[in-house]
């Protein structure tokens, strides 16, 4: 057995024994605190939210009482009211193809940007890098890109959500960063080999990026999910709403007594559609981001060369 001073302390984590000291035990208990405090002020707003979303339309009480109603006491109404509702589906399906075209195009156009920047040996690496650092640095304003997205004929078209934004200049340096640390013997080999640059980025490169694309794809996806503003400039036709637009129309009918979007959704609470509505637009990220987190700081390159 392995004999440890005592000034150690032993902890098992996963079935392995680690040994700290007892500042460092202090120190992680003292952080272990602290996380659990950010996770109650994260998740009581979470909670009553939803909680609010359940309360039936005879409930009378705080908001504190309503957070705590047994779960048998919950009503349903205010989903079977969206779900039954053709406007929130309509802009359910909207939002949904924004969220996949435009990730799709986001990718398509981001990864050869990336790539080629990040080719130490291209010429005029330099220009081009500081060339895409201007719009990040200086925006042109909202007067001139709303002039390029109506001549364009993007107007009452959904790519006019995603279209414009589609390369973010903060995404596109995040990942040439991730492809400058991929060593130079991958490529390198393959060019030997003949490959073009199109086959080592589609053979080589892009199946070691997998945490990568799908980091930059949330990213992406979370934009242009909860994207307001452009859907508001760019789309007049009620057909075309996505959810933040109909979000906002509901919000701003009950909070000014106005019943055209709040009637719509039947007799249900409508402080209970309100949130179930912003609940159940969350569900797309809260379903997915469980699924890419693990990929945020996976060290795929570990063993890619081997000496």
């Amino acid at each position: 057995m392995k004999n440890v001073p005592d000034k150690y302390m032993k902890m098992s984590i996963k079935g392995k024994d680690i040994y700290l000291t007892q500042g460092d035990f202090i120190f992680y208990v003292a952080l272990d605190i602290l996380l659990v405090f950010v996770l109650v002020i994260v998740a009581i707003p979470m909670w009553s939210v939803i909680t609010l979303s359940f309360r039936p339309n005879d409930f009378i009480g705080s908001n504190l009482q309503g957070m705590f109603l047994p779960p048998w006491m919950w009503s349903t109404a205010a989903y079977k009211a969206l779900l039954g509702n053709n406007g929130f589906l309509n802009s359910f399906m909207n939002s949904l193809k924004i969220f996949v075209f435009g990730v799709a195009t986001a990718l398509f156009l981001t990864v050869p940007l990336a790539y080629v920047l990040s080719v130490k040996t291209l010429p005029g690496r330099k220009f081009l890098n500081i060339l895409i650092l201007i719009p990040y640095l200086f925006n042109v304003g909202m007067i001139p890109s709303y002039l390029v997205v109506t001549k364009l004929g993007l107007t009452n078209h959904l790519a006019a959500i995603f279209l414009p934004t589609a390369i973010s200049t903060y995404n596109c340096l995040i990942m040439r960063g991730f492809f400058e640390g991929i060593p130079d013997e991958l490529k390198e080999s393959a060019r030997i080999d003949g490959a073009s640059e199109v086959r080592v980025l589609l053979s080589i490169v892009l199946p070691i990026s997998k945490p990568i694309l799908l980091t930059i794809g949330l990213y992406y996806g979370v934009t242009f999910w909860n994207d307001f503003f452009h859907a508001m400039l760019y789309l007049n036709n009620n057909s075309l709403q996505p959810l933040p637009i109909l979000l906002r129309n509901i919000l701003m009918a009950s909070g000014m007594n106005e019943f055209v979007e709040v009637n719509a959704f039947g007799n249900a609470n409508i402080q209970a559609i309100k949130a179930a509505s912003v609940f159940m637009s969350a569900i797309p990220m809260i379903i997915a981001y469980p699924f890419i987190q693990k990929y945020f700081t996976k060290g795929t390159m570990l063993g890619s060369v081997k000496g």
